[in-house]
């Protein structure tokens, strides 16, 4: 593992585990990353400042009203590329998941957009306690990386799960999520995402309930990542992705158009949007009375994979399917005439897929291979295909 001189920040607990993420903190240094300590204000009666400032070579600063010109919990989530927070303990744990800010540390954390890593200590009995347990659950939701505790003697005397774990361990948990971070680098990642409207006259169109939101998670993820991402947005209500380029489209026909200029510089593709089956033959000049409504003729849109797949040579593509059904054999017919990678099949008829937070499918690989997806964040699905697709990539 190596730091590349990436900024970290450290968060430290008020815990009597505080004294062992010195260690941590020269190990880090050791490594190549850059290391601002962050403590919260119970932390310092177990190590003080001075300590911190002399280990890091860094001011160290706890409460938000420390250095108040340089708007400090901004400046350093800003500058942040990940968090680490060793240890936590149940109260900052606590914190952490209500959204707490009352100190530095919890500012930071509201304030970055940045993978964080979690290393709790504490007595067992607080460590298994339900509270706890479901505030670590809400930080995983979340994206937080939270470790398990090691097993072992306490300060207390009594033995368990609650001890902060060895040196090594942290940094290897650690090296995973910086690594996975970096591991798009100099990729270029293609979405798609929303749904495409097909015009019937200047106020109707022909549309679907695609928010977007599966294409936006996977276009975060590759950010993330390091990769170079453009997402092809149709109708889309969501802010733009900070870090990659969006084109705004209405149509299949635009989005066609955008693909085809894209996709031969593309990496990985990953067709999340929904697209329009049928557009009307005869778009009206202006608003159709309803009286003249009788029926509306309908062409066919052209099928975007299939038209890109002729125009593949070792890109990675993933392809969504949204069926009212499971039908398995169906969803590998598709991956393989339209020569797909990867496909991601959903069933929609419980109607909690599209505009929802959560999805649930299967993942179908182009070697034979599947993968079921448990009911889980769309984000936390975006990882899932974007390490298949490294796997494609080799």
């Amino acid at each position: 593992m190596q730091g590349r001189g990436r900024e970290v920040i450290l968060g430290v607990g008020g815990g009597i585990a505080a004294y062992k993420s010195c260690d941590l903190l020269r190990r880090l240094l050791d490594l190549g990353f850059a290391v601002t300590v962050v403590p919260t204000p119970s932390s310092l009666n177990f190590v003080g400042k001075a300590t911190w400032e002399a280990l890091s070579g860094r001011e160290v600063t706890a409460d938000v009203f420390e250095s108040v010109h340089e708007v400090r919990h901004v400046s350093l989530a800003k500058k942040a590329d990940f968090i680490l927070i060793a240890p936590a303990t149940a109260d900052l744990i606590a914190r952490m998941a209500q959204g707490r800010a009352d100190d530095l540390l919890t500012n930071v954390l509201l304030a970055a957009d940045v993978p964080v890593l979690v290393v709790p200590a504490m007595h067992p009995q607080m460590w298994s306690d339900p509270a706890t347990q479901t505030n670590v659950e809400t930080l995983r939701t979340r994206g937080f990386v939270v470790m398990e505790p090691a097993v072992g003697a306490l300060t207390s005397g009594d033995v368990g799960q609650g001890r902060f774990p060895d040196t090594t361990m942290i940094l290897s948990e650690f090296s995973q999520v910086t690594e996975k971070v970096m591991d798009l680098l100099g990729k270029k990642v293609l979405i798609t995402a929303g749904g495409t409207r097909e015009a019937i006259d200047p106020v109707r169109f022909i549309g679907n309930h695609s928010s977007g939101k599966q294409g936006y998670a996977i276009a975060r993820d590759a950010v993330a990542r390091g990769a170079e991402v453009t997402v092809i947005a149709a109708n889309v209500q969501l802010p733009n992705i900070s870090g990659a380029q969006t084109i705004a489209v209405e149509s299949a026909a635009q989005m066609l158009e955008e693909l085809k200029k894209l996709f031969p510089s593309t990496d990985i593709l990953a067709m999340a949007a929904a697209v329009a089956d049928a557009r009307p033959l005869q778009v009206a000049e202006s608003k159709i009375k309803k009286s003249e409504y009788s029926s509306i003729e309908l062409a066919q849109n052209p099928d975007l994979l299939a038209e890109i797949s002729t125009l593949k040579t070792d890109q990675v593509v993933i392809a969504f399917a949204a069926e009212t059904s499971h039908d398995g054999g169906q969803a590998e017919k598709k991956m393989s005439s339209k020569r797909a990678d990867i496909l991601y099949l959903n069933d929609v008829s419980a109607g909690d897929i599209f505009n929802s937070e959560t999805t649930f499918g299967e993942i179908f690989i182009a070697s034979g291979s599947r993968i079921k997806v448990a009911k889980t964040t769309k984000d936390t699905l975006a990882h899932q295909l974007l390490d298949q697709a490294l796997l494609q990539l080799g």
